[in-house]
């Protein structure tokens, strides 16, 4: 079973009794209990009265097996309220609420004079613990693990994925595919699945997350006799096919320092799954908060790609495209330095390329230029990198191939996006990671991936699965691909996605070149021209996981609304309460008559003047959807 059978949640033999401490959300529906069991500390949750965690092990796993936790004793504990709200340079909403209830109990571990201790908060959004080491012989601990769990309730079904691959509903044990033979042969080969994981419970939706990981293996979850557990990383993820034999050994054990927090394990916690995407700021909140500083250089927008074979006459066709498209960014992908390959020197353009000329024309069309690198030459030279792009201008840079996984490769990423914090550039991280609140401390990390994305043509059912797992957890580079023959979507279903899905970076026209749309007029390209990628407020209107997702973004004064359905057509009923008070004008970018194969279905573009009380009709063709843009009715066309 995937939990527990019969688990009494805050009773049972689980619990020592006597030894619980309990803190309530806010609002009062959140509870979240810890205690002390018989192998160690243990918590639970309840919302408004329902069980959404029964009782589960939580402890900390040393280098030789040992569990701490296991015969501790308490030795006091604390509160705090924290409150108010704060302001994120970019997001799904323009302020981030932090009001919690924090709990923290210490624990001594009796044999050895070891300290920790166990953080709780309760957000009206969900909750999350984490360790604190606070005395250990030697000023720190080699550790093997956590044995931190997740007991859910009966009847609950699972969403899980792995390796960037499609995402598998269980009720049962087995929690996640198998490591996937061609992309992770290198990797923990254990079946595991990645986070995040969602959950929904009877009666909720639970995004099962972790934040703040800086200096830490990642964590991944695995089932054991009816429990999930975290299993710490010892391999980096994606790491075959990019190195020697010999290169990426395993980390049996990690580092835990007295004074050092582990990540928060995060539940995030809505009534049903689209409530989740209305509180993916809740990972973001729970993270360390910035340390770079002055942030207002930090420009959120939209990219398109330089595509081969490069050359300074196809370059400045992009350039020209991407002025009259209203993006923000061009972005050079791989071999356009060295010799051409991926390990040569990043520092050097490609003879076709004249990359301080490049950027000088850029920047006089408002636009900012992103330069790819592959992990290899970063592992070489990365301070000339650093040096060179800021000489020549360069906005950021998105690296491919970066390994997540083991504390070495985590501290790695953390000291590489800092650097380049430090240099004043973007960064936009590729492969096989997982977001855990990273922008927060270095807001510019504004993009990642992780995910099976666009470029890969996956099924309407993927697309509108991912809106209630991985989006929930942080930015998700999705590249976009409009009006490609291999979409299994309608072109309508795409444009959606740039309101779907939130990226502060949004790659659009991903396997595109400007000859594609010359001549031309493809009205509906207005919506990519208009929708921004980060905003004042967020709305989840209406969805189910694997069915189809509303979801409405308001920036400044504008609305921007985006529908997607699976292989099955629909029509939905969705109020307009949320424009509040006078009319306007929605444009609509909706799917025409259904084609076969869907990416023959016409997009058509309409105009009507709406207000808060109307019901905005659906019409979705199978694998289809819509865009619509609410502004002031009496904006000019």
């Amino acid at each position: 079973m995937l939990a527990g059978a019969g688990a009494a949640l805050l009773a049972g033999p689980a619990w020592a009794k006597g030894d619980g401490h309990e803190i309530v959300s806010p609002d009062g529906r959140l509870r979240l209990r810890l205690g002390l069991g018989a192998k160690g500390p243990v918590w639970s949750v309840t919302r408004a009265s329902k069980p959404i965690l029964a009782a589960s092990p939580m402890g900390l796993v040393t280098a030789d097996g040992q569990r701490l936790g296991h015969g501790a004793r308490v030795a006091g504990s604390s509160r705090r309220r924290e409150g108010g709200d704060w302001v994120p340079p970019y997001g799904i909403r323009r302020r981030y609420d932090q009001t919690c209830s924090e709990l923290t109990v210490e624990f001594v571990q009796p044999d050895t004079g070891v300290r920790f201790a166990v953080v709780a908060r309760a957000y009206d959004r969900g909750c999350a613990v984490r360790y604190v080491l606070r005395h250990a012989p030697g000023g720190a601990l080699k550790l093997k693990g956590e044995a931190t769990g997740f007991v859910l309730p009966p009847r609950t079904v699972v969403y899980a994925s792995r390796d960037e691959g499609e995402y598998y509903r269980t009720a049962s044990a087995d929690v996640g595919p198998a490591p996937h033979p061609a992309l992770t042969a290198s990797s923990d080969k254990e079946t595991m699945a990645d986070l995040p994981v969602t959950a929904l419970v009877p009666g909720a939706a639970v995004l099962i997350a972790e934040s703040d990981r800086l200096d830490y293996p990642r964590a991944m979850l695995r089932a054991q006799g009816g429990t999930l557990v975290t299993h710490m990383m010892r391999y980096p993820a994606r790491a075959d096919g990019y190195s020697g034999p010999g290169d990426t050994p395993p980390e049996d054990s990690f580092d835990f320092a007295v004074g050092q927090a582990s990540p928060w394990r995060v539940l995030v916690v809505a009534d049903n799954e689209a409530g989740l995407v209305e509180r993916a700021d809740l990972i973001t909140t729970l993270a360390s908060p910035n340390r770079l500083g002055d942030v207002s250089w930090i420009k959120p927008g939209r990219a398109v790609r330089v595509r081969k074979p490069y050359g300074m006459a196809g370059t400045m066709d992009v350039i020209a495209f991407a002025a009259a498209r209203k993006l923000d960014y061009i972005e050079f992908d791989a071999h356009w330095y060295g010799d051409g390959t991926d390990p040569s020197d990043a520092t050097q353009a490609i003879p076709a390329l004249d990359m301080p000329a490049i950027v000088a024309a850029a920047r006089a069309k408002g636009l900012g230029v992103i330069l790819y690198v592959d992990r290899v030459p970063v592992m070489r030279q990365r301070d000339a990198i650093l040096a060179t792009y800021k000489a020549w201008g360069v906005a950021g840079i998105k690296f491919g191939f970066v390994w997540e996984g083991r504390q070495s490769d985590n501290r790695f990423i953390a000291d590489l996006v800092r650097a380049c914090g430090e240099h004043k550039l973007l960064v936009n991280l590729h492969d096989n990671l997982r977001p855990a609140g990273l922008e927060r401390t270095y807001p510019n990390y504004v993009a990642l991936e992780g995910v099976r994305g666009n470029e890969q043509f996956p099924t309407a059912r993927h697309n509108v699965t991912l809106p209630f797992t991985r989006a929930v957890a942080g930015p998700i580079d999705y590249t976009i691909c409009y009006a490609h023959a291999r979409n299994q979507t309608t072109n309508a279903h795409q444009l959606a996605m740039a309101a779907v899905y939130y990226n502060p970076l949004t790659f659009l026209y991903w396997y595109d070149a400007p000859e594609k749309y010359a001549g031309k007029p493809w009205p509906e390209l207005a919506w990519f021209d208009e929708c921004p990628t980060t905003w004042d407020e967020t709305r989840a209107l209406a969805g189910k996981i694997g069915e189809y997702v509303v979801v409405a973004r308001r920036s400044g004064d504008r609305w921007f609304l985006g529908a997607m359905t699976n292989e099955t057509p629909r029509v939905l009923k969705i109020p307009l309460d949320f424009l509040g008070k006078g009319t306007r004008r929605a444009r609509v970018f909706a799917d025409g008559e259904a084609g076969a194969p869907a990416n023959q279905t016409p997009v058509m573009v309409s105009e009507s003047r709406v207000d808060g009380t109307g019901i905005l009709t659906l019409d979705l063709k199978p694998s289809g959807g819509q865009a619509v843009l609410f502004e002031a009715a009496e904006t000019g066309a």
